[in-house]
This record gives structure tokens, C-alpha cells and sequence, in this order.
């Protein structure tokens, strides 16, 4: 799933509007700038919007007595509206006379209709397919239950220039009840619904009046059904009611006997670049500098500001006078808002500074809830202090600052390192270590310990643990053995000190998950993926997550049946074993899906029942749990949730035991995989999957354990320790040998992200509240996968929010996994470069965390000591003092610092 890429509308102006009082500008001069700064090479751009004039071309020029002058170029967002039609016209064909169902959009953009039916004679609200003579030309089927039709432009009723719609013609003797649909914008991905639901259009009464009088009161409208498979992506209906032009329906929504018509507005969000100009001109009044402001941001413009004394852009609270209106803010910054324009195209401050300052730094904010930022830190703007800056001072300054860094470097501010005390010191703190998990382990093995001690005490020794091997971790790391004299590469670098056990990797893995849920559709998966793995290397992932291998009822390998067959929709056997061989050869190892929760039978029992399984593992009805309703089995009651769609496999079995011992250890020899995502792990007891892990000695291994998050009356709870025990409890079964999916940090970042609730981020003791708050060695945080993104769309992530999820999870410690989706859309070098700061800065599973910041907007915590990151639209930078920062990448809401 991607967010939706859009062009740019409004460009940058380079017509400047005069600074009242000040005599920079001409009202109708263009935008003059000092000879000391290179000239602003812009080229000529024309927007796409009918009302925005052409940009036009500067000229670089000083203007009498302004002694600096600088313009910055702001990224935001603008909203447009438009809307979805819905008309149904009576039409005659051939000899009688049908419907005409007409869907139409008038925003820009390569729209598809994704639509379906139900038909008289069922049920509930799933899809089924159009008969084939229902459906437009270039319609194309997904799966089994919709059709997908591209909208072709043409001119819309009221002659709008951009219009897009689908036409379908409907037989007035048909079975249809109703047409449900959504709208996706091809080229993003992005998807529209009705509140979040899918659009349904009842056609019963059209189609059969003559059978349905009693019905006379239902009328014609759009109701929203219950498919909810999708979530908008930067795409949202505004909450309004729709608007009927043909005056459909009255109090009662009374039936139309020609159709009706309908509208429905949306909003649509898009990047957009404007300007500001800050210009300094010294003051008539003794002592004083003018700092003069000029946008073209539309509406409110409001500006935190403060002043330095130094250069260390340390904020300070100007003595008043201050502007009119200007309100003193959490007593760090004052807040102007800037004054509109007399022609309404922006707005202009004015601002009087004492000498004995010398910077002016500030952020914008813009329309109450969005801030704007230079480059993802602050805006400064230097002042001359005393006289006005020759560029001899300006020389003499950045000079000085750089004399300042070499000092700093060189050990003069800052303890220089000794290193023949580290190693010593270095090996008293190893053995302190050693000590405490001595203790510890003594502690959990005592006879009392396991039985008598509290969850919270037993937690405690767990966290004590995680601390001790993070800081072994650390003092490994950054102290390599001296005796090794050869160069060692950085791949070697990475290899953990001690493997603790196998399933569990050495801690810095990320894992790229290599398909979607439509992968399968091509036949030839594997080969399209092995002419990616060059790039995905490149990208940093150390290991890949491939799709289920066995031939399986279902196309994309979740139903599986004859277990040794690995001829797939995927591809062939020979083929996944080449592509397994490359990855090798690029050093990303391999896991394999495997699912052993279930399995589909090939014959049926004499009551008629698919429990008979064969191929090479011809299992009777034994091999099924007793209690699953659907399949007659024999074995003993499961251990676990059923999966109903399949015979659920009773682990209790000697026989099954061996034989998935036998298969997994063959799939490793013959495919070469270096371990497993383990499918659907809630159907059985975690000491089964021990036995199998056990047996087949996985480099690496990851459970999925998916269940619902905790809710009061539709709201997410803001404690979700239960949640994530229960994902303790089955790592606890395994014996910690494997990792989980963290699904209770994907469930509260979605409430975070919907709802602007950053808080929640930090659970009551100050800890992040999924999985990797407890136990981060075993923690797998993701976003997205198969299920829960792609076509399937079960619990899709935050539309437009992605970013803030990946900027998580790649800086917090863990085991990051990526979605396919994600790293081959516009999304790609944003999150390689988090993979890279991750990697640059060795972050690993157990990084240590401390939480700087949780507050409603924004969401701020440090990693090691050398990475700080923020999430969310609230203003954050890293505290000022003896660790300096420096912004290694951004994005929307959201940064990311290096110390230096």
C-alpha cells in the first residue's frame, strides 16, 4: 500500500508583497537579495491550478540598508475538494428498457472503479462478480468476488473539465440487489470510501417494481455496506451529508420512478510550496534591528519565536516591548501571528529586536495544526550585533565556529579517551556483568523462585536481564579483540560475541517480508524476485521472509496439502532453490513460511468429510483435533484456537511430531533455508513449536500470534499489558527460541496515528507498551504485512502515516520487518536511509531506549545514547548541552538525529 504521490499546485511566487514601514520593497519590485548570497536559481514552472499565476524569473539584487535577506521554501499541504457522483438513468436496449448506473469523480488522477454485486437470493454483505454481460470494457476480475473497471475521462453534467466515470448497464430482469464499489486512484494507491465503508447502491426497486410496491417508501440513496477491506490513503469524505440535484427523495427519501443522482464531496490532500523572506534592516530607533517577514502561505500564520545571545542558538524570551498581539508561549518562545496581506495572498510581520542579540530563531505554525520547519530544524536568522556584519565578520565567524568544533574534536571540552585504562576498565565491568546474570539465573533456578515470586518481581529480573546482555552488547562492540590483528569487515563486525541460542539470530537483523498477497498471480514469483535481490541487498536487509513454498488449495500457499511438493504458484522447486542460492550469495539469509497449524486433505472420509490427507504424508482422520466441528477427527481436543477454514492438525501426535520434525530439518538440507515464520501459532501450544525448533535449529525464527487488542466501548484501551502477555506467554512455551510479531505496538501506533495520541507510546512505567517494552530480544516490530495490507487490507496501517511507523520501529530496538509494498513504492529512500542510520549507529535488539517525550502531538525517545527521533506534528528538538545533535534524516512528522 502507498500513499497517494501527488504534483504539486501552487509553486513558488516570486512576486514579494512590500514590508509596511520598512522601504525593502516596492509592492511591484521583485525580490531583491545581497550580493554576498548566491543568486536563487529558480526555473519558470506553471501551476496546475487555473487561479495561480505563472512564476517568473528573479533577479539577484541588493536593496539600500537591508543587511541580510534570505528566502526559505515551505513544504505543506493544501486541500482540495472535489466530489463522487452517482447516477442511475432509466435506458432502453434492444426491445425493453434497463438501468444505467453511472460513477464519476472530478479530481485529478487515474481512477478505478473496484466494484461488486449482491444478488436477491443472498445474504449478509459479501461481494460476488457481475455476470460477464454487466461488466464494461477493460473491466478486469480480482479474485472471485470483484471487478475492477478503469474510469474513462468525459464531460460531466455540469461541464467540468475533469471528470471520470464508469458506466454500467444493468437488465431489467435481473437478479441484482445491489452494486457496492469503493474508488482507487491507480497510480498511489489510494483508495475512497464512504465513511470508511464501501459504497452500496440498492437496485431492487428498480429492477422490480412491479414486485415490490410495498416497498415504496425505501427510495433511491447511497447506504454504506460492510465491506471494509480498505482504508483511505490522503483520500476522506468530509462527513456531509450528500446533496440529490434532481431532488431525489424528500423527508421520507421517496422512490424515483427515472433513477436518481447523488453527490458525495472528498477531500484530497497535496504537497504544496510556498515561501518566506526574512529580511534585517537596522532601526531608526537607537539600538534596534528590524526583522521583517513575508509569505505567501494561505491563511493563519503564526510564529514561535526567541532571540540568542551566542551562537549556540540557545532561545531566549526577548524583553517586551513585543509585537501587538504577541502571547508568551510554555515561557520558552513568544508567539506573533503574522498580519494578512491588504491583497489577500499571504501574509507580513514586523518585528523590532535589541543589538545586544545575535539571532533570531523561529518554526512556523500554519493553520493551527501543522509546523513548518527549515529543513527539519529550526529557522535562524543571524543579526549584527552592534554595527551591521561585513563579510570579513561573517568569515571571521564560521572561523570561529570551526576553530570551536576542532577544540571540541581534539579532546580540549570533552575527557579525552584513555585507551590503555579502557580495556582494563572494560574487563572489571564485563565480570560486574557476569555477576549480575550470575545472580539472577541463581535467583529465577531457586527452589522458591518460579512458584513463589510475584509477575511483577519475575518481570523485574527479565528487564535486569535484557539491561546486563544490552550492556555486554555494548561493551562488546565498541571494544573488539586485540589479538585479531586483521582488518575486520563489517559484515564479520556484526556477529554477536556468543550466539545464545539458535532462532534468535545475533540481534541486528532486519527483515525485508519478499511478497504480497497478490504475488502469486504471475506464476512466477521467484524468478520476478531474484531479479531484485541486488537492490534489495543494497537496501541493508540482512534477511528475507519468502511466501509459503508448499503446493497449497489456496494460490497463495495458506491452505497447504501435499506438504513435500514444492511446485507452487510461486514457482518451481528448482526455481526457489536458485533464488534461496542467491540471497546467500548477497548475504541475506532466508525464511521460510511455515504454516503447520492445518492442513487441506486430498480424499474424504465415508461420511463424506476431506479429513484423509496423502502424498508423501498420508495421514488418517487421527491427524485432526477432535473438537474442530467441521472436519470428524480423531485425535485428541487441540491446544489451541481452530482455524476453520481447513483440518486442524492435533499436535499431540507422536507421528505428526516426527513427520514435521522430518520435513522441516529436509527443507532446510534441500532448499536451504535458514529459518521460519511460523503461520497462525495461536491453533497450538508453544511447546510443540519448541520441539520443532529444536529439531530443525533455525538461525532465525518469528511466530505470528494475532489477536485482538484491548477495547472499552470502542475505544483502545490505554493499557495493553494483557495483550502482550499473552505474546510473552507463548514465547515463554517456546522456551524463548523464537521471536513474535509485536502486534500490540502496531495496534497502538494506529491509535496514535489516527488519533493524534502520542502518549500512548509510553506505558506506565515509562517503557514502550508493545512487546519490545518487555522483552525487545524477541520482539519483531512491523507495520504491515500480506494480511494486514495489500488486497487484503484486514487492518490496514494509517493511510499517509507509513513513515512515522518505519521511523518506530527502524530506530527503537527490536527486529524491524518491511513490507514488500513499502520498499518498492515512493516510500523506498526514506526507508533506506533509516536502515542505514540503523545500521551506521549498530542499533540492535536490545538497544537501550529512554523516552524523552510522549505528550499528546508528539513523540520523542533517545536510542544508546546516539540516535534521537520524534514522531508526530508537535515541535521537538534535541536538548541543548554537552551532546550535540545533528538531523541525519526527516520526512513527514517525523526526524531523526545523530550525536556527534
Amino acid at each position: 500500500m502507498a500513499t497517494t504521490r501527488l504534483n504539486p499546485l501552487l509553486h513558488l511566487s516570486q512576486r514579494i508583497e512590500t514590508l509596511p514601514r520598512l522601504g525593502f520593497l516596492h509592492p511591484n519590485r521583485k525580490l531583491k537579495l545581497p550580493r554576498s548570497k548566491p543568486s536563487l536559481a529558480i526555473r519558470p514552472i506553471r501551476a496546475k491550478s487555473t487561479d495561480a499565476s505563472p512564476i517568473e524569473s528573479a533577479t539577484p539584487a541588493v536593496d539600500a540598508g537591508v543587511s541580510y535577506s534570505e528566502t526559505f521554501r515551505l513544504k505543506h499541504t493544501r486541500t482540495l475538494e472535489g466530489k463522487v457522483s452517482v447516477r442511475l438513468d432509466r435506458v432502453k436496449e434492444g426491445g425493453g428498457e434497463g438501468w444505467r448506473l453511472v460513477v464519476g469523480c472530478n479530481l485529478e488522477g487515474k481512477w478505478v472503479l473496484h466494484w461488486g454485486v449482491t444478488y436477491s437470493d443472498e445474504f449478509g454483505s459479501e461481494w460476488d462478480q457481475p455476470p460477464p454481460d454487466m461488466r464494461p470494457p477493460g473491466s478486469i476480475p480480482i479474485k472471485d468476488y470483484a471487478i475492477e473497471t478503469p474510469m474513462t475521462n468525459s464531460s460531466s453534467p455540469s461541464g467540468e473539465q475533469t471528470y471520470h466515470n464508469v458506466q454500467i448497464d444493468i437488465h431489467n430482469n435481473s437478479s441484482i440487489s445491489a452494486v457496492h464499489f469503493v474508488l482507487k486512484e491507480e497510480e498511489t494507491g489510494g483508495w475512497y470510501q464512504h465513511r470508511g465503508r464501501d459504497f452500496r447502491v440498492p437496485l431492487m426497486d428498480c429492477l422490480h417494481e412491479e414486485e415490490n410496491d410495498e416497498d415504496e417508501k425505501k427510495g433511491f440513496s447511497i447506504w454504506p455496506g460492510a465491506f471494509d477491506k480498505f482504508s483511505n490513503i490522503l483520500l476522506k469524505t468530509d462527513g456531509s451529508h450528500p446533496k440529490s440535484k434532481d431532488n431525489v427523495g424528500g423527508a421520507n427519501n421517496a422512490k424515483q420512478q427515472n433513477g436518481f443522482y447523488e453527490e458525495y464531496p472528498i477531500l484530497k490532500e497535496e504537497p504544496v510550496q510556498s515561501f518566506m523572506t526574512v529580511s534585517v534592516k537596522e532601526s531608526d530607533e537607537e539600538g534596534k534591528n528590524l526583522v521583517g517577514f513575508d509569505t505567501d502561505l494561505p491563511g493563519e500564520v503564526v510564529i514561535h519565536w526567541g532571540v540568542c545571545k551566542d551562537y549556540n542558538k540557545m532561545w531566549e524570551i526577548p524583553p517586551p516591548p513585543h509585537p501587538p498581539g504577541t502571547k508568551i508561549f510554555r515561557n520558552k518562545a513568544l508567539r506573533t501571528s503574522l498580519q494578512p496581506k491588504e491583497n489577500g495572498q499571504g501574509s507580513w510581520g514586523l518585528f523590532a529586536v535589541e543589538k545586544k542579540f545575535s539571532g533570531l530563531p523561529f518554526v512556523l505554525k500554519h493553520n493551527h495544526y501543522t509546523w513548518l520547519y527549515n529543513m527539519g530544524t529550526d529557522f535562524y536568522i543571524p543579526l549584527p550585533v552592534g554595527s551591521f556584519p561585513t563579510q570579513f565578520s561573517r568569515d571571521k565567524k564560521k572561523k570561529d565556529e570551526q576553530t570551536m568544533t576542532d577544540v571540541q574534536k581534539q579532546g580540549v571540552m570533552y575527557p579525552p579517551k584513555v585507551e590503555d585504562s579502557q580495556s582494563a576498565s572494560d574487563v572489571a565491568e564485563t565480570e560486574d556483568i557476569i555477576n549480575g546474570i550470575r545472580n539472577l539465573v541463581t535467583d529465577i533456578s531457586s527452589e522458591k523462585g518460579p512458584m513463589t515470586k510475584s509477575k511483577e518481581a519475575q518481570e523485574n529480573i527479565l528487564l535486569e536481564l535484557e539491561k546486563l546482555a544490552a550492556e555486554a552488547y555494548s561493551i562488546f562492540r565498541s571494544s573488539p579483540p586485540t589479538f585479531d590483528e586483521e582488518a575486520v569487515s563489517e559484515a564479520e563486525s556484526l556477529k554477536p560475541f556468543v550466539e545464545l541460542c539458535s532462532g534468535t539470530g545475533s540481534g541486528y537483523e532486519i527483515v525485508f517480508q519478499g511478497f504480497n498477497w497478490e504475488s502469486n498471480k504471475s506464476g512466477r514469483w521467484y524468478s520476478e524476485l531474484n531479479e531484485k535481490i541486488s537492490e534489495i541487498a543494497s537496501l541493508g536487509f540482512t534477511i528475507v521472509w519468502l511466501p509459503p513454498p508448499t503446493e497449497s488449495v489456496s494460490p497463495e500457499g495458506y491452505m497447504p496439502k501435499d506438504l513435500y511438493n514444492l511446485n507452487s504458484r510461486y514457482g518451481t522447486m528448482d526455481q526457489l532453490k536458485l533464488l534461496v542460492k542467491r540471497f546467500h550469495e548477497e548475504g541475506i539469509r532466508v525464511l521460510g513460511d511455515a504454516v503447520l497449524n492445518h492442513r487441506c486433505a486430498h480424499y474424504q472420509n465415508k461420511n463424506g468429510v476431506w479429513n484423509i490427507f496423502g502424498g508423501r504424508l498420508n495421514w488418517d482422520d487421527r491427524a485432526v483435533v477432535a473438537d474442530d466441528p467441521h472436519f470428524q477427527g480423531r485425535g485428541n481436543k487441540s491446544s489451541g484456537d481452530n482455524f476453520h477454514a481447513a483440518p486442524n492438525i492435533d499436535h499431540s501426535q507422536d507421528f505428526v511430531r516426527k513427520d514435521l520434525k522430518e520435513w522441516l530439518c529436509w527443507l532446510r538440507k534441500e532448499i536451504g533455508y535458514d529459518g521460519w515464520r511460523l503461520d497462525f501459532v495461536r491453533g497450538f501450544w508453544g511447546g510443540y513449536v519448541k520441539d520443532y525448533l529444536e529439531a530443525s535449529e533455525p538461525y532465525f525464527a518469528v511466530g505470528e500470534f494475532w489477536d485482538s487488542l484491548s477495547y472499552t466501548y470502542g475505544a483502545m484501551d490505554y493499557n495493553q499489558d494483557a495483550h502482550r502477555q499473552r505474546i510473552i506467554d507463548w514465547l515463554n512455551a517456546v522456551n524463548g527460541k523464537s521471536g513474535a510479531f509485536d502486534v500490540t505496538t502496531k495496534g497502538i501506533l494506529h491509535a496514535v496515528l489516527e488519533k493524534c495520541e502520542y502518549w500512548r507510546l509510553s506505558d506506565a512505567k515509562g517503557k514502550p507498551p508493545g512487546v519490545v517494552g518487555w522483552w525487545p530480544s524477541r520482539a519483531v516490530t512491523f507495520i504491515e504485512n500480506h494480511d494486514t495490507g495489500s488486497t487484503q487490507g484486514h487492518w490496514r496501517f494509517p493511510a499517509g502515516k507509513e513513515m512515522q511507523g518505519y521511523a518506530y520501529i527502524l530506530t527503537h530496538p527490536g527486529t524491524p520487518a518491511v513490507f514488500y509494498d513499502h520498499v518498492f513504492s515512493h516510500y523506498q529512500q526514506e526507508i533506506s536511509s533509516l536502515i542505514s542510520l540503523r545500521n551506521r549507529n549498530k542499533i540492535h535488539c536490545r538497544s537501550t531506549i529512554r523516552i524523552v517525550k510522549a505528550e499528546r502531538e508528539v513523540y520523542a525517545a533517545e536510542i544508546d545514547e546516539k540516535v534521537m527521533m520524534k514522531i508526530g506534528p508537535g515541535h521537538f528538538e534535541p536538548p541543548s548541552g554537552p551532546q550535540r545533535w545533528q538531523l541525519a534524516t526527516e520526512g513527514r512528522d517525523y526526524k531523526v538525529w545523530e550525536a556527534l
